[in-house]
């Protein structure tokens, strides 16, 4: 299939020139700058698709096999993944479900499960990454093409090991995998302040330590400055080769010639930004006319809500409209919905925040703007008289508010006073915002924090502090006055939520500044993974995800979070998950009973599958099998053995999995692949192969240290980590396969600093040479942990009480 025919059948209409060139070049270029409107989302999109399914075959080999889509802000997300699984479905890739019409509303994302509904390889799945229980599985198949679509926060901060709203025993997974094999696209990069650093400097530092699998990186936007990528560590010439935009055939086209030339007059307020919102209230209720689309596109969130507030004490006869982040997913899409409906009689008024900034599809016949960056109101402006609609009428408006003072930080918020003094030069000097008459974006952006190759190798351990706090990243993933954290409202008691209280769907999460929490008298929770319960949340950080008692309230349904009193009822109800924990396994087997050697050989099936389907070198693919195989030599360990549910099947053998429910072990956190590690070292199996084996969980990995609360030996001399004691002894095991375990006893010794007479290196040493290691690095690294543990899911889930029979038989 030619680009030309896949791209007619997927949107139903022929692509612009430049699409078709973007999809046919040698290679991807690194910068898409195109005019808002013509496009980008599909060219971006449908040329990986294209590339990587109906071209030849040494591009299709050479096109990674995940399309990760970046994106500033919710609102976008939620449209791309429409747009995403619409076309896929044209195209017969998606799924053949009938009610495809009902599973790709708004509404009902949360039902949507890529793998159940695609059936398989030949399908290409579109996961969502915003938090919450949507984005749950997509790592499970690595070897499979998909398209990742997510905010700059939930996808930056798992590229950074410091995975958002997710069990950070699953970070290092998702961090192997966005980090290799993945065509990384930036939409609105305008937008994404610190974060378009960080994804500057994660693709030099690729280049940098080295991948497994090619990692591309494309950053879009209508308004993009080259200087922005100029970084520390980026290289135009290495990290950003080629720029691709419209030549003339594109602006020769007829269909976008009204486009181009759209009629925009531009006038100035007679008034600053106001304190009450009353001014903008009548502004919008003088120049609004009926049957069309007015709307204003405003700074902050406050100041949205105070204008929609005033506007809705003037009872408009038009449809009103409030859109922002501070939402819960279901009352946001009803909002985005009544945006776009087409206007009634008395029409629409809408009034929102940046989230319609870019890449929501909307037109507006008046367009009210506050003073923004250059870049933003370039954005803004194309939401007026989008497709050139009113040209013939001339009715089309945007009207700019200016702050009360460009002198005041605290009156320009959210954006520095030089950038507003910019933008507003620039419009003394036109009358008109077609495009045609903008002026290219000159302007610089002055990053606050750049992430270096030391802070990155710092946050490849997941190990947390002592005192339980972890690396924070929040600097790198967006300014610091733009860090949220996700709040959730349950019923619960006034003492706080059980241990029992399962995690949060994504439909009940709601973004909060984190400044609009600090200080706050209200009471939050959040889980700890050490303790396996909730705790009550002194020290609040970007990223975290709270409960709140519904009594507490903070939250409207119509106009979001308020911080106000009065109860707030809680979202979703069913299937909500289970949280994970440090002494708990989240994905174990369905409760069918296997002995170690029958679960390593399905471990060890899965790994031999993928690798392959993946092509991985003869000595690297050795160490993963030798890994599969001693993965759970641990088990066993007596104290596994011991928590197993009593009667065993045969008590001359060692079980992995039970059909029983949780195991409560005699020592607090043991973990069983500590001990398969150790004894693999004692065996002369190779460092990489004992790290693979070691890190199978998450929660063991680069250091080996007592946690304060543990099971401690009566001797006090006596080293002890992780449920593991100097001297425990592990019976002769069959592995599988032929291989077999010899008895070994526990050798503590690695847990020290620098070498051991006996057992040479520590574990630290061994595991930071394998960090550093030319050969590896940690992105090749984070990838081989990936693969392991997604085999050990993979053949924990597929067992059947058949299967095992058959194999015992």
């Amino acid at each position: 299939m030619t680009f030309e025919e896949m791209f007619q059948k997927a949107t139903g209409y022929g692509p612009y020139p430049y699409q078709r060139r973007l999809a046919e070049c040698g290679e991807l270029p690194s910068v898409l700058e195109v005019p808002t409107g013509l496009g980008k989302t599909a060219a971006s999109l449908l040329s990986w698709l294209w590339r990587r399914r109906f071209a030849l075959e040494d591009v299709r080999g050479s096109t990674p096999r995940r399309l990760v889509y970046c994106l500033p802000m919710r609102v976008l997300v939620e449209q791309t993944w429409e747009c995403a699984v619409t076309w896929l479905h044209n195209l017969g890739l998606l799924s053949g479900d009938a009610s495809f019409e009902e599973k790709r509303g708004r509404q009902t994302l949360s039902e949507y499960d890529p793998w159940r509904e695609n059936g398989g390889a030949d399908y290409v799945p579109v996961h969502l990454l915003m938090g919450g229980d949507v984005d749950r599985d997509w790592d499970m198949y690595p070897e499979r093409d998909a398209i990742l679509i997510g905010t700059q926060d939930m996808l930056l901060s798992r590229a950074l090991n410091r995975g958002y709203a997710m069990s950070r025993y699953r970070w290092p997974v998702q961090f192997g995998l966005l980090n290799n094999d993945c065509l990384w696209v930036m939409d609105e990069v305008q937008l994404m302040g610190n974060g378009l650093a960080t994804t500057a400097q994660l693709q030099a530092f690729r280049r940098m330590l080295g991948t497994s699998k090619t990692v591309r990186s494309m950053w879009m936007s209508a308004t993009i400055n080259m200087g922005w990528l100029k970084t520390v560590d980026f290289s135009l010439d290495h990290d950003a080769p080629g720029r691709h935009g419209l030549a003339h055939e594109d602006k020769m086209q007829e269909e976008l010639q009204p486009r181009f030339n759209a009629v925009r007059p531009l006038h100035k307020a007679g008034f600053t930004a106001s304190r009450d919102g009353k001014d903008e209230a009548d502004l919008l209720m003088e120049h609004h006319k009926e049957g069309t689309r007015s709307l204003m596109i405003v700074n902050t969130v406050k100041r949205a809500q105070m204008v929609y507030s005033a506007l809705k004490k003037k009872k408009p006869a038009a449809d009103i409209v409030l859109l922002h982040s501070r939402f819960r997913p279901h009352d946001r899409e009803k909002a985005l919905e009544k945006l776009l409906a087409v206007p009634g009689e008395k029409g629409i008024i809408a009034v929102s925040t940046q989230v319609v900034e870019a890449g929501v599809d909307v037109s507006a016949r008046l367009l009210v703007t506050d003073l923004a960056p250059w870049a933003s109101l370039v954005q803004r402006f194309g939401r007026c008289n989008r497709k050139g609609e009113f040209n013939a009428s001339g009715e089309a408006r945007i009207i700019w508010i200016e702050p009360p003072s460009l002198n005041d930080p605290k009156k320009t918020a959210p954006y520095a006073v030089e950038d507003l003094e910019y933008a507003g030069k620039q419009l003394d000097t036109i009358t008109d915002a077609a495009p045609v008459r903008l002026s290219p974006v000159e302007n610089k952006i002055g990053y606050t924090s750049v992430i270096r190759k030391k802070d990155l190798l710092d946050l490849f351990d997941t190990t947390p502090d002592l005192a339980g706090a972890d690396i924070d990243i929040s600097r790198f993933i967006r300014d610091a006055d733009n860090n949220d954290v996700q709040v959730f409202w349950r019923d619960v008691p006034e003492e706080g939520p059980s241990e029992t209280e399962p995690g949060p769907l994504r439909e009940e999460l709601c973004s909060v500044a984190l400044a609009d929490l600090r200080g706050s008298k209200r009471r939050f929770w959040k889980w700890d993974y050490l303790d396996n319960r909730w705790t009550p949340a002194g020290n609040i950080y970007p990223g975290l995800v709270l409960m709140l008692r519904s009594e507490d309230g903070g939250y409207d349904r119509e106009v979001g979070w308020t911080g106000g009193k009065g109860r707030t009822e809680p979202a979703g109800t069913a299937d909500r998950p289970q949280q994970d924990a440090n002494d708990r396994d989240l994905l174990a087997a369905k409760g069918q009973w296997q002995t170690l050697a029958f679960h390593t050989d399905g471990v060890v099936d899965e790994i031999s599958g993928l690798i392959g389907e993946l092509v991985l070198e003869d000595g690297i693919a050795a160490d993963l099998l030798k890994a599969a195989r001693w993965h759970d030599a641990g088990k066993a360990h007596p104290v596994f053995q011991d928590a197993l549910p009593r009667p065993l099947p045969d008590d001359s053998k060692f079980w992995a999995k039970s059909a029983g429910g949780r195991l409560i072990y005699g020592r607090r956190h043991f973990r069983h692949e500590l001990a398969s590690a150790i004894s693999m070292l004692l065996n002369g199996q190779s460092d990489l192969a004992a790290y693979l084996a070691a890190s199978h969980h998450g929660k063991v990995r680069l250091s080996i240290r007592s946690l304060p609360d543990e099971t401690r030996p009566d001797d006090e001399k006596q080293r002890f980590a992780r449920g593991i004691w100097d001297g425990d002894i592990l019976a002769e095991t069959d592995l599988g396969g032929g291989e077999v375990m010899t008895g070994t006893t526990m050798d503590l010794s690695y847990m020290g600093l620098g070498d051991d007479a006996i057992t040479g290196p520590s574990w630290l040493a061994r595991m930071l040479y394998l960090r550093d290691d030319p050969a590896l690095g940690p992105f090749r690294l984070a990838f081989l942990e990936a693969l392991m543990r997604v085999s050990d899911w993979r053949a924990s889930a597929r067992i059947s009480e058949k299967e095992v029979q058959a194999w015992m038989e």
